[in-house]
């Protein structure tokens, strides 16, 4: 029953537009690939490592391709042609390959059906290790049953050794789920850096070292505390399916992998950034890893009263998105953010009324709800004050991904002082408010419902202006966030090609077929 009293013939017509909008998407991007999409599939047959100028193997067998050959008929071909050429298993290859002993274009290309009999050895066992993760995951929470809320926090020390210090206090704490935040910048960068790494900028370099060691301290530490912790990292950028393969492999629960935030708050070239998100969350479908989307965000650059349509707009169109690579509804985790302005009068009615649009809208979904950070300031008691707020409305409209605001937001780096009171708080809200949701009702035409359907009504409308323009002119126009990106502009457009009739990808290929099957 909806305490909103949606229209739900509007619900149908954003998600009838949405559909509309990822369709013309989606036919671009079945005819087009790019680097990050090629060495994805390339750490997804086991190539790792890097050569003797600290290069990592698949940038440079992609790069390779795109100098010396043609990258359009995949580097799926390329590596199955090196190994016939040599007669060399795989590992022996990347050796003598990294000592530049040959070059990946120095063989005669084989056909798609010899492609897929050589590879099947190197594929069989990456997709399979995938499908024990999910496994061991849904195992652990056959053990440990989770609330219906989980409290999300992040470390970003730029030390992995530190980090895990941090997480494993977090969890004893009550934590549900840490979020290991990339080093500044590292979503500009166009490869993934290699091994442990202890020295990052404002966050820990995402490697899949790194992943490999937080979560085995999660898994230690989930045994002692008897909840399955859950490990968050970030899949955008212009390494958006390296990094969801990676996570992939190391057992990551949860990636943030947004299809347009790369564009609007990192200029990434959104023909680029359309292709990339499309495999990486086939990944992350394949391995049962919840995605997080980044609506928040927009909020951040626009005013949360005139803007809150962008964000419910913003939400069916990455739910197509996600529904065109096979992700569950159960592993949507579209965003929204409590960032209305303090000052503003019933700005906590303007707020429930949003999250429990987004509730009744997904139901299924494990909605990530962002905490204050806006409009929070350098007074921690105020602070403290506004999170609460959103800590019960988070409880209020049963959010699922409960991020926690720090009262020391704009002032530093949270100590685990300030992270022991978020929990604290955050906790306290859920028991002594458990069932107030279920004991209240909006009264009809009053504040709630009326801004309710004002959000659902506009959200329609730019959906239907959207599917008309066409979603890369839409980014042009600056429709989210107020933030204008060219078609043609940003980084990464150097990456993408447009496939040959006779392209291989053998992991996308087998992921879909797998779905298919299903």
């Amino acid at each position: 029953m909806s305490k909103l009293n949606l229209n739900q013939d509007k619900i149908i017509s954003c998600r009838y537009y949405a559909n509309i909008i990822a369709d013309n998407v989606q036919s671009f991007i079945d005819q087009h690939t790019t680097v990050s999409v090629e060495r994805a599939v390339l750490r997804l047959l086991g190539v790792d490592g890097v050569d003797d100028l600290l290069v990592p193997l698949p940038n440079k067998l992609v790069d390779d391709v795109v100098k010396n050959g043609d990258i359009s008929y995949g580097v799926s071909r390329y590596i199955a042609s090196g190994l016939k050429g040599t007669s060399l298993n795989l590992n022996d290859f990347l050796e003598a390959y990294s000592r530049d002993e040959f070059g990946i274009c120095d063989f005669s290309l084989v056909d798609r059906d010899e492609t897929y009999n050589i590879l099947k050895p190197y594929y069989d066992k990456h997709l399979i290790k995938i499908k024990n993760n999910k496994i061991k995951r849904e195992e652990y929470l056959d053990r440990f049953p989770r609330d219906k809320t989980d409290i999300y926090v992040i470390v970003a020390t730029g030390n992995i050794d530190e980090d895990v210090i941090q997480a494993v206090s977090a969890a004893k704490a009550g934590a549900d789920i840490i979020a290991v935040i990339r080093s500044t910048g590292q979503s500009l960068l166009d490869y993934v850096p290699y091994g442990k790494t202890t020295e990052g900028f404002g966050g820990t370099f995402a490697t899949q070292e790194n992943f490999k060691i937080m979560r085995k301290a999660l898994d230690e530490v989930s045994e002692e505390v008897k909840r399955y912790i859950y490990l968050v990292n970030y899949a955008s950028g212009l390494c958006m399916p390296e990094i969801a393969s990676m996570g992939a492999l190391e057992r990551l629960d949860v990636l943030l992998n947004d299809s347009m935030y790369g564009i609007i708050f990192r200029d990434i070239n959104m023909q680029r950034t359309f292709v990339d998100q499309y495999f990486s969350r086939l990944i992350n479908a394949y391995s049962g890893i919840i995605i997080n989307t980044g609506e928040d965000n927009y909020l951040t650059t626009s005013d949360a009263v005139e803007e809150a349509h962008t964000v419910t707009a913003s939400q069916f169109i990455n739910e197509a998105f996600a529904k065109k690579a096979h992700l569950s509804n159960k592993l949507m985790g579209l965003g929204h953010a409590f960032e209305i302005d303090p000052e503003v009068e019933n700005s906590f009615l303007l707020e429930l009324s949003q999250a429990q649009l987004a509730r009744e809208i997904f139901p299924e979904a494990p909605l990530k709800y962002m905490p204050p950070t806006k409009h929070i300031n350098g007074n921690i008691f105020r602070a403290y004050q506004q999170n609460a707020m959103f800590n019960m409305v988070t409880t209020m409209t049963d959010q699922s991904i409960h991020l926690l605001g720090m009262m020391t937001e704009a002032i530093h780096t949270p100590y685990l002082s300030d992270r022991y009171l978020a929990i604290k708080n955050a906790k306290m809200v859920q028991k002594t408010m458990k069932s107030l949701g279920d004991e209240i009702e909006y009264k009809a035409n009053g504040i709630i419902r009326n801004r309710a359907i004002e959000v659902l009504d506009s959200a329609e409308k730019l959906l239907k202006q959207i599917s008309s323009d066409g979603l890369f002119e839409s980014l042009a126009k600056g429709v989210f966030a107020q933030t204008k990106r060219s078609v043609t502009g940003g980084k990464g457009l150097s990456g993408v090609f447009r496939k040959n009739k006779d392209y291989v990808n053998v992991i996308l290929e087998k992921m879909e077929e797998s779905f298919n099957e299903d």
